[in-house]
């Protein structure tokens, strides 16, 4: 069974109703702060906590910084796509990843992503990170709260969002329209591409427009999940202004 470590994701797994939650591992002699809000968390959900050694704690973290509490937890569960088309509105945002490899900006991704509003981020199956204990971590609990979509083809469920009137927004180094130039009112998807590789031709091509985000130093493009946060609350500020 996977793990969730760390007193803020467990914290959070808890808050979103400890639904996938089997049971609560807390270290012997744990000293945290917020230890006391887990176990009260715990006995409201019903989630059963048991008191363990630090060792079998870091054996089951791959000795990472679970801070004396780790939740066991079923599988992640991933929304069908077409779910997430049945449920567009004027208000909704996905963020799209295409092709990131690296669960730590996964789970920073969704972390941003669940801040700033989004509906979902959806991913796909092949050649992409997804759900695991890291994500879970570095999402800081967002994970339990963001619907996370696995398609089959990106391309293809880039053109179910275009007939549903969803538009579709690339986000690479190669963008002619800065990303403070563009309209964000009405649904859209913006898509971002992986580590390095940017977004694959097929992808770039499905995308009604393409933006930048200029860079000023000597560096040439952002880390994704940066990039991510920038113009995600770039849409949110737009959005917010024209309410």
């Amino acid at each position: 069974m996977p793990h969730i470590y760390g007193v803020s994701p467990v914290l959070e797994a808890l808050r979103a109703g400890g639904r996938r939650i089997e049971r609560i591992i807390i270290a012997s002699g744990a000293r945290h702060e917020r230890l006391r809000e887990i176990l009260d968390s715990a006995r409201q959900a019903g989630v059963p906590v048991r008191q363990e050694p630090r060792a079998a704690l870091d054996r089951l973290s791959n000795h990472l910084n679970h801070q004396g509490v780790i939740a066991v937890v079923a599988a992640a569960g991933y929304v069908d796509g077409t779910d997430l088309l049945a449920k567009v509105s004027p208000q909704t945002i996905l963020v799209l990843l295409d092709g990131v490899e690296d669960p730590h900006n996964l789970g920073a991704i969704i972390r941003t992503a669940e801040c700033a509003g989004a509906a979902a981020v959806v991913i796909p199956e092949r050649r992409a990170a997804h759900i695991t204990e890291v994500v879970a971590k570095t999402s800081a609990g967002a994970i339990e709260h963001l619907p996370v979509a696995r398609v089959t083809n990106l391309a293809a469920f880039i053109e179910q969002l275009k007939k549903a009137n969803v538009w579709v927004i690339g986000v690479e180094e190669s963008g002619a329209l800065p990303y403070t130039k563009y309209d964000y009112s009405g649904p859209l998807a913006l898509v971002f591409g992986g580590e390095g590789a940017g977004l694959h031709r097929l992808v770039r091509e499905k995308c009604d427009v393409v933006l930048s985000i200029p860079m000023q130093g000597r560096v040439g493009s952002l880390n994704v999940s940066v990039a991510v946060g920038v113009v995600l609350f770039e849409a949110l500020r737009q959005r917010k202004a024209q309410a």
